[in-house]
This record gives C-alpha cells, structure tokens and sequence, in this order.
C-alpha cells in the first residue's frame, strides 16, 4: 500500500527528529520528579530543563510553564479556573466573553459554565472572514466592565486559518483589569508567538500540534493570576495542576517547541508557497471552489474551501480511498453529521457550512503533495455531486 499523502497537519503533524530524540531518550529511566531520591531529582531536572526551553521559545518566566496532558485540558484550565477565581473574588464576575468560533475545547466549557455554574456565556460575532468585530467586544465590555469574569479569544481558528488581533483584543480588556486567555494551539509553530509581548494572561499549547508527542501540552499563565485548580492531588505544578508528569513527553514537548519556533520564519515561508499554488490549481479545476476565511490574517498552511453541491463528508472519503487524508474541520467533531459552528458563524448556510474541506500543510508537506491533490480533486468532486443528484 502507498504511503498516504497527508493534508491534515492541523489535526496532529508527524513528530519531529528532535522530539522523537528527546523523548526516546528518557523512556527506559525510572524516576518520579517529585521523589528526592536520585533518580527522582534527575527526572526534576529534566521537566525543569525542559521548562525553560519552553519558556525561552515563548518569552515567558519559566515559573509560568504549567505543564497539561494536552490544550484541551489547558483550555478547561484556563477558562474555568480563571471564572471560579475571578468569580470568588468578586460575586459580580459571571459574564464570559468569546468569539463564536473558539475550538469546541474552549466552547463546550464555557457552556457548561453557563449550564451548571450560573456564568453568562456571549459569544462575540465576526465577519465573513472569521474575525472578530473588535467594536463589538468593546460595546459587550463596556455595557458593565466590572461583572466581565474573563475574554477568551484563539489566537488562530483551526478550521479557517484565521488569526485574531489577540494585541487589539488585550488593549481593549486591559482598560479594564479584565484577563485575557488565547487558544494559541493552532498558533504556535506557524505564526510568531510572543507571551509576554502579547499582553495576554494566559495561553494555551499542545505538543502534537507543532511535532512533539501527543497527551502532552501547556497552559503559560502569569504568576499574578490566580487559579482555581480543576483536579486536586499532589499540588504539583502551582498547585493547579496535580498529577505526576509525564517526563519524556515533557521532553518531547520542549524539544519540538524549540524547534518550531527556531524554524517558525523559514517553515512557515515554504509551507505558504505549497499553500499558494494548492490554491490556485484547486480554482483552476475547480473553478466554483470557495477559499473560506481570511487571505491576508491567516495561518501560512491553511486551504480551507467550500464545494458547491458536495457534502464534506462524502468529497473526504472519495479523497481517502485515492490516499489523500484531509478533514471537514476539527478532528475532534470527525464523524459528527452537522455543520462547521465556525461556518455558520461566519454567515454561511447550513448547505454550505456542510460542503467543506480542510487541507492544513506542514513541515513534511511537499510539492507532491499538492500535485496528487490537484489530480484526485476533480473527479471527486464530480462523483460527490452525481451522488447528490
């Protein structure tokens, strides 16, 4: 069988050398990094070493790193003990803002806030182009500023590749003492990422997103902020965080960050000219194609297009059987038969929020690639719409 060729980076990218190096390495050592014993202090040694990578590559104080299984759990983190703090801090504090196209790992926590916790959940509008109206978050803070619990905004949609004015949207909370969390999972690796310069309180990282292992991931929150901790146990990482850590895929982790924020310039140069042409050729053949979100504040690796009289779902599995893997939207809702929530968000039909496809690029993505694509896309796309007939 043919090696597959792979257009869906932005669900997971293969790990990089550097990562499989790191982590292979500690596999076989015993040693928990909260025991005192000699072994215990060696594997402190490499989480904290680890730690500071990270945090050098984010521009962050390593005492900011707390170390998550992934950027779901830093997204809960993030969200629900920044609302429990603020809230016990202050009873007022019940309303959270978000954009209405977070990832599901911010949406569905802040619903179940709303549900079971009585917060008050609004989701900001955006425009066509999946950005959000900074007007729009100004007027929702300002109606009462002082019963704001947190703004949470993505640094970057994993569906449509749009990136939001992250700098805007601190300025605006900032006026008024209100913390800001981003989702910078999709972000970091293809953009420049800077914690400290972007103002934000605190930001949410997964290691198999910039080619580090999967079940591991970070929330960066600055020392001043408190937190309620979701899980209780040991007290490791601030106490916010319980649980022994997982010391080579923190390695792994520190490693690939490293690594894709060393390479994120030249990368995401190359990755944008693959991304370039699979664009034009998918306009020549088929001509109807629709790129969604935005052409200019967008992620380098992102093709994201509508097909007019397909269904997502049944142009990706033609594409599958010629051994092309791309997805309908975030991996997470795979297999789920309703539209893109970004989609609709952005004005679109359910017609249409239903008839797209995801082609994210990456570090192992080649010229190849996009050719074997541009020869699969229009009989595919031919066969998803006779099926419609």
């Amino acid at each position: 069988m043919s090696t597959p060729v792979y257009l869906d980076h932005a669900a997971t990218t293969p790990m990089v050398p550097a990562a499989v190096d790191a982590m292979t390495a500690h596999l076989r050592e015993p040693g928990n990094p909260s025991s005192l014993h000699a072994s215990g202090r060696r594997a402190r040694r490499i989480v904290e070493e680890s730690r500071e990578t990270i945090a050098q590559a984010l521009n962050c104080r390593p005492g900011e790193v707390v170390f998550t299984s992934g950027g779901t759990e830093a997204d809960n983190l993030a969200v629900k003990g920044l609302y429990w703090s603020r809230r016990a801090a202050d009873d007022v504090r019940r309303r959270l803002l978000a954009t209405s196209v977070e990832h599901h790992a911010v949406l569905d926590p802040l619903h179940w806030l709303a549900e079971h916790d009585d917060a008050d959940l609004e989701l900001v509008r955006v425009d066509e182009l999946g950005r959000l109206d900074l007007d729009a978050l100004a007027a929702s803070i300002e109606r009462d500023p002082s019963t704001v619990a947190l703004v949470t905004v993505m640094w970057a949609n994993n569906e449509v590749g749009t990136t939001q004015p992250v700098t805007r949207v601190v300025e605006i909370a900032a006026a008024h003492g209100i913390p800001v969390h981003t989702d910078a999972v999709q972000a970091l690796g293809a953009v420049p990422v800077d914690f400290a310069a972007s103002g934000v309180d605190a930001m949410s990282l997964s290691g198999h997103k910039v080619g580090g292992p999967q079940g591991v991931g970070a929330l960066v929150v600055r020392r001043e902020i408190e937190l309620t901790a979701l899980m209780h146990g040991g007290g490791q990482e601030r106490d916010v965080r319980s649980g022994t850590l997982d010391v080579p895929a923190i390695a792994g982790f520190a490693a690939a960050v490293e690594v894709a924020v060393k390479e994120q310039a030249e990368r995401a140069a190359r990755v944008a000219e693959l991304r370039d042409h699979l664009v034009a050729e998918m306009r020549r053949v088929v001509p109807d194609a629709v790129l969604n979100g935005d052409p200019a504040h967008r992620l380098p690796g992102n093709a994201h297009f509508s097909f007019p009289g397909c269904e997502g779902d049944s142009l990706l599995m033609l594409l599958d059987a010629r051994g092309i893997e791309c997805s309908t939207g975030s991996a997470c809702s795979a297999g789920v038969p309703q539209p893109s929530h970004v989609l609709l968000a952005m004005g679109r039909d359910e017609e249409g929020a239903r008839s797209s496809l995801r082609f994210t690029l990456g570090h192992t993505s080649t010229e190849a690639d996009v050719t074997a694509l541009v020869e699969a896309i229009g009989p595919c796309v031919e066969r998803a719409r006779a099926a419609r007939a």
